[in-house]
């Protein structure tokens, strides 16, 4: 499996969703550096499942176990790995699924892929469980890289047809950064969150799911980072960020709304601050240009579906029995993803920066 990212610092996740536990392991980080495994653990919290109405009643407590690469809180340049135990499984809800593949998610593909020997359980190794793992490397990565000047963060942009504020894409506060941070349920404008709401639980009471979108902006990159073709900002980036289950979309600076407008439009000018240093007026590039960062922030949308396992019957096929045949999916599931999701896509973006840095 595919379970590594990076080329500087590589980053390993493992386990399953009702496996003994997950983990990562994380090679390449320099020694001497601070990690303050509060902060760690406050950053998994946001992530964490069983917090309200949008996400699964499933109750974990996420409190990772370091292995080893820390002493005294400071890495020692050693690979650095932490263990979450899994201790709220409900296996049973799953045993009808390796016959009967949930429509929407990785079930039938892992069944082809991997001869059926693949573990079904919660969605196994497919499962967003394993974000926990990404959350854990994202808090460690984001403290190196704020010692660096490098901020990230990011919101809920929509929900459904709910959409909150933009972020402006030419640079954001340390206050409202820090905010959207510490947030669960994180928003520029915070008036849209009862309609956002409004709209999982329309869902979860008629047994179905819905989608959104999380933006999220990079701050501090000097220019020049990133190289053409297949290295460039725009790659890295969006190579983690789709490795976050239920991602099925990217785009930077003004993205797909940028194809309608002209290039007189959708070009940003440059010139020099009061310092000397050179910015563009807008942001429509999203920060990189030619695969290289430009001095402006970094600023991204990522597209998440709605959840897939839904009470709701729908229709599949009989594997065993080559049939047709209908499934109402048990278990504990999200109505919504998206809140949890945003601590998870900052913490890929920050699996992309540190080794682009």
């Amino acid at each position: 499996m595919g379970s590594v990212f990076g080329n500087k610092i590589k980053l390993s996740v493992f386990g399953e969703s009702h496996g003994n536990g997950i983990g990562v392991v994380i090679d390449g980080l320099p020694a001497g550096e601070a990690i303050d495994l509060d902060e760690v653990y406050r950053q998994m919290q946001r992530r964490a499942p069983g917090g309200d109405k949008t996400s699964t009643p499933r109750k974990e407590a996420d409190i990772p176990e370091v292995l080893s690469g820390l002493l005294n809180g400071t890495t020692t340049g050693a690979p650095l790995c932490a263990v979450i135990k899994n201790t709220n499984t409900r296996s049973a809800d799953y045993s009808n699924l390796l016959a009967a593949p949930r429509p929407g998610h990785s079930d039938y593909a892992a069944f082809v892929r991997y001869g059926g020997f693949n573990d079904i359980r919660g969605g196994g190794h497919f499962s967003g469980r394993l974000t926990a793992n990404l959350v854990f490397a994202g808090a460690v990565f984001r403290q190196i890289l704020e010692r660096r000047g490098v901020s990230i963060a990011a919101h809920i942009y929509s929900i459904g047809h709910v959409k909150d504020e933009a972020l402006d894409p030419t640079g954001i506060s340390p206050e409202l950064c820090s905010r959207l941070n510490s947030e669960k349920f994180a928003l520029v404008d915070r008036s849209c969150e009862d309609a956002m709401r409004g709209e999982v639980e329309n869902a979860r009471i008629n047994g179905d799911s819905v989608g959104g979108v999380v933006e999220c902006i990079v701050q501090g990159l000097p220019a020049g980072i990133g190289e053409p073709m297949f290295g460039g900002v725009e790659n890295v980036i969006a190579a983690a960020v789709f490795g976050v289950p239920a991602v099925k979309g990217i785009e930077f600076g003004s993205g797909f709304a940028g194809t309608e407008l002209l290039g007189s439009q959708n070009n940003d000018e440059f010139y020099y601050d009061d310092s000397g240093n050179v910015l563009t007026r807008t942001n429509n590039h999203g920060g990189a240009l030619g695969g290289i960062t430009s001095g402006m922030p970094i600023i991204f949308r990522a597209a998440i579906k709605p959840t897939p396992s839904i009470s709701k019957e729908q229709r599949t096929v009989d594997l065993q029995n080559r049939c047709g045949t209908t499934l109402s999916i048990k278990g504990r599931h999200d109505p919504c993803i998206v809140p949890r999701a945003v601590s998870v896509i900052e913490s890929a973006a920050a699996a992309a920066v540190i080794n682009l840095m």
